[in-house]
């Protein structure tokens, strides 16, 4: 038995030393073009567009060593009827478990984890890779919907209303054997995640969050709270007992449609340019951040070029504040003055 919690204790050192290092100034940005979770059709060309919007460009001006690992490519499965009123199960779980692998081997390599999506759905794989490395994790999610309905409740069926119930293991005997499924367990419990802009919340999205107690604000919250007091009380639920790695999972959905209008489920009355952007420079200050999903960002549905622009160029702005861009100044640091040249000083006093 001592010997048993000896490698126990080494274990779960070396994995948080893996957590530690990546928090280093690395960052690998991997693509995820899959939009079997929903309904529509184009959330899969999101990562194209958030690229074309200069984030690599972005990251690099940040003085990060950045790694794009490209797309990942996911299976193709030719007869995956619904199951229980889900869609696209054997699609979305084969998805998410490929996804996994990468996020965990990016993580394990000592990187921050960026993960372009994609419908959120994919948030099910990138949070259980994640939370191979850092089973500590806890997680944020910034979204106007809960995705927290089980099969059962589902109006939809579609799997990206669905991933946090996947994740919980307080609705472990809530959510069915899926096909498709049978390689993930739940590994999150109530106390490990924050909601943050939510303000569509199906009805039995809506007991389950109020049976488990699971901390959530509301647009309304927002309202009356204040951004600032949102986050203190966020991180101080998640961190306040233990430092732990954080995963950010942010559907730009979150936002009001007026600044991201090219996404599949827009809601109105979502956050402002402001709060969004303080959310993520409170989760930067932790200096926490492991991992981070930015999902939904579908050019189809986008009415105008400008409109797909400034969907993405958001998706940017939100990834590049969550790594450490700040609204003084969206450069690398400046770690010294130049001297004035004493040649060039003479000739101005002339």
């Amino acid at each position: 038995m001592a010997l048993r919690g000896s490698l126990f204790r080494l274990l779960k050192t070396q994995l948080n030393h893996t957590c530690q290092q990546s928090r280093a100034q690395s960052v690998a940005v991997l693509g995820a073009p899959f939009s079997r979770g929903q309904k529509r059709r184009g959330v899969e060309h999101g990562p194209k567009v958030i690229r074309d919007a200069g984030l690599i460009e972005r990251l690099s001006a940040l003085d990060y060593s950045v790694h794009d690992f490209g797309d990942l490519k996911f299976p193709k499965i030719e007869s995956d009827e619904p199951y229980m009123e889900v869609k696209s199960p054997r699609t979305v779980g084969a998805a998410t478990k490929k996804l996994s692998g990468a996020v965990s081997r990016a993580i394990g390599a000592g990187h921050t984890l960026i993960m372009l999506g994609g419908d959120h759905s994919l948030a099910m794989g990138s949070v259980e890779g994640h939370a191979q490395q850092c089973p500590d994790l806890c997680l944020i999610w910034v979204d106007a919907h809960a995705d927290i309905n089980t099969p059962m409740t589902s109006p939809s069926g579609n799997m990206h209303g669905q991933p946090v119930a996947f994740m919980l293991k307080e609705l472990q005997n809530k959510v069915p054997d899926l096909p498709g499924f049978g390689w993930m367990k739940p590994f999150l419990t109530s106390r490990d995640i924050v909601y943050i802009g939510l303000r569509d919340v199906d009805p039995g999205e809506h007991h389950i969050l109020k049976n488990l107690g699971i901390q959530y604000f509301s647009t309304r919250d927002i309202d009356r709270l204040g951004i600032q007091r949102v986050m203190e009380v966020t991180l101080d639920n998640l961190l306040g007992r233990q430092q732990r790695p954080i995963h950010l999972s942010f559907d730009i959905d979150a936002f009001d449609p007026a600044l991201a209008p090219a996404t599949g489920t827009p809601v109105n009355g979502g956050l402002t340019y402001r709060e969004g952007i303080y959310i993520t420079e409170e989760i930067h200050n932790t200096g926490l951040l492991s991992a981070m999903d930015l999902v939904e960002v579908n050019p189809i549905l986008g009415a105008t070029p400008e409109a797909i622009e400034a969907t993405a160029s958001l998706a940017v702005d939100v990834i590049a504040s969550s790594l450490g861009q700040t609204r003084e100044g969206a450069h690398a640091p400046l770690h010294e003055i130049p001297a004035a040249n004493a040649e060039d000083t003479e000739q101005l006093r002339l």
